[in-house]
Parts: structure tokens; sequence; C-alpha cells
């Protein structure tokens, strides 16, 4: 672990190697799990912003879901996710003709109907991010679901913070990625 800024990383995002691979997973980290993924505060008010648009692109299941449960959830915890079909996938995932699970946010973004591109722990992610009073945790998340990306980044000698860079520029700026640039670049000596 090393401390950048008011930020404490894990050297795994630097050692490990991590690169997505759709074509193996078929987008399983949207439709897996317990839980919807992580949302910041700030990310609500965008998320029903642009509900109306990303309505266009959902399927049924998950207009349904979000119409239900809104265009977030608080848990019992107080922390914020995107909302589930019946348990399971994300509210927002759509998929393509392959059977690849998709975010219909990220869809609208890609076709220019509105500026913000998913929740940044989705953009993150095999980075995650826990909040604490003092400082921010920055850690890589191991799921075996993803070890055909583990793989994958090897073998193209990805390190996660290179495959997340544009996520963890936008999370904590241009600067302290700059600073990570630096720390990872003096580990390899």
């Amino acid at each position: 672990m090393f401390q950048l800024g008011k930020t404490i990383v894990s050297e795994d995002i630097i050692e490990k190697d991590f690169m997505c691979n759709l074509y193996a997973c078929k987008g399983a980290c949207c439709i897996d799990g317990e839980a919807g993924a992580p949302l910041e505060e700030s990310e609500i008010h965008k998320l029903k912003e642009i509900y109306p648009i990303v309505k266009t692109y959902l399927r049924k299941e998950g207009i349904d879901a979000i119409e239900k449960q809104g265009v977030y959830v608080k848990t019992e915890n107080g922390e914020l996710e995107t909302p589930l079909i019946d348990g399971a996938d994300c509210a927002y995932v759509i998929f393509d003709k392959k059977g690849t699970a998709l975010c219909a946010i990220e869809e609208a973004y890609n076709q220019g109907e509105v500026d913000w591109k998913k929740p940044v722990s989705c953009h993150l992610y095999p980075v995650r991010v826990q909040e604490y009073t003092e400082f921010s945790a920055v850690n890589y998340h191991k799921w075996e679901i993803c070890d055909d990306a583990c793989s994958l980044g090897k073998e193209l000698q990805v390190p996660v913070y290179k495959f997340v860079k544009e996520a963890l520029v936008r999370k904590f700026g241009e600067d302290w990625y700059t600073e990570l640039e630096n720390v990872a670049a003096s580990l390899k000596k």
C-alpha cells in the first residue's frame, strides 16, 4: 500500500494485469453478484436526469424494476446502488445479439444522447474505492468471473491502473493519475 494525497492505494493495481474480455465473460459482472452497482450521492441527480433517455434503451424488465424501485436504491446500510431485476441483473443491463450484457447508460452515451458514461464504480471495475472519513482506499477486486480478463491483461501486459486510466482520472483527477504513474515507474526499478 502507498499513499497518494488522500488515498491509500493497493500495489495490486500496479502489479496485476487486466483487460476486459467480453467475448469470454459476456458481461457477467453486470448480471452476477448480490447487489447493484455502488453509486455516489452525486450520481443520483444524474441518473434521474438521464433516465427518460436511457429508458428508450432498456429492456421491459429493467424499466419495470426501475419504475418499481426507483433509478437507485438505498440498502439497509444506507449505501446507494443501482436497482436489480429480481435480485440478479442490474436494471440498466441490456444484451447485444450475441447475448453479451451491456450498459444501457453507456449505450446512450456512445450514441451521443447523454453526457455521462455510467456510474464511476462500473467505469473503475476491477478497481473498487471505499470511502472513509479521512481517506479513500483504492483496491483491486479479484473476482473469478474475470479470470479471462486477467489472462488477457497478462498476455497484453496491461496493468490494472492502465486499463482503468480514464476512470481513475475521472474519479481522482489528472494530477493524481500522473503521481500514480510515477509510483508505478519507481516500483518497476
